[in-house]
């Protein structure tokens, strides 16, 4: 995909990666659009940024993401970039009697159904234009489970699947399909993450990951260097090694 001239939606833009995302984007000149659930934090990135925007959306709710997307064609026509990147994270004991479930519940709804109800919303009309993307923002857990954190990666496990499956079914269209996939990022994903020891400082992942959007604007996936021992654990046959460095390393 072209870094300029976009007009592009961003979910869970006020904060983390996606807020980062926006802010980059932003200074290349695109036309940004930030979404998520906190009128707070949207204002407080719009307002540091004169010219970006934004509108609420609770991803949990298909009739919010259905009034979101016509609200959003109408004001951006042009739009031509959707990047699926709002999540949640939680933590979870499955011997807690049942007790997990509700998170669980809440992380396959935000996680995933999500970002398929955004795009089966928003697809026609990127599809409309002349070129268009969709970013997909998986994680290294998809390919290496995190054990404590057992719903979030099977939810990026899953967007993974869905992410190449919708890849190829949109060959030969105007809509390219990337798949960003960070590593532990320094974010307040989780509590006590945004200085986590073994997470990449936000500044670095974001830096890297646009340097190669930039410069591999072909690029199907996005991973940057620290990412690539999870990325590529089972094809090289290190998935047991991976596993026990990345549990044994968050115990």
């Amino acid at each position: 995909m072209k870094t300029t001239g976009n007009t592009m939606l961003i979910t869970g833009g006020g904060s983390g990666i996606g807020q980062a995302l926006a802010q980059a984007f932003h200074a290349l000149g695109n036309q940004v659009v930030i979404a998520g659930r906190r009128q707070a934090s949207l204002d407080a990135t719009t307002a540091a940024h004169p010219g970006m925007t934004s509108l609420l959306l609770d991803v949990e709710d298909p009739h919010s993401i259905q009034a979101f997307s016509r609200q959003l064609t109408q004001l951006y026509p042009k739009l031509n970039v959707l990047v699926n990147n709002a999540g949640i994270m939680r933590a979870e004991s499955l011997s807690a009697q049942g007790g997990f479930l509700k998170d669980a519940e809440a992380m396959v709804t935000t996680n995933l159904l999500g970002p398929i109800r955004l795009i089966a919303e928003l697809l026609p009309s990127l599809q409309a234009q002349p070129s268009s993307a969709i970013i997909n923002v998986s994680s290294g857990l998809a390919f290496v489970p995190l054990a404590l954190t057992p719903t979030y990666s099977a939810t990026k496990a899953a967007f993974h699947s869905y992410t190449q499956s919708l890849r190829q079914q949109l060959v030969g269209t105007t809509t390219q399909v990337i798949e960003l996939i960070p590593p532990g990022v320094q974010t307040d994903l989780m509590p006590g993450s945004s200085n986590g020891p073994h997470a990449m400082p936000l500044s670095e992942y974001i830096a890297e990951a646009m340097s190669i959007l930039t410069s591999q604007p072909e690029a199907p996936e996005v991973c940057v260097e620290r990412v690539k021992f999870l990325r590529f654990a089972e094809a090289t046959g290190r998935f047991d090694e991976a596993f026990k460095a990345l549990n044994q390393a968050r115990r």
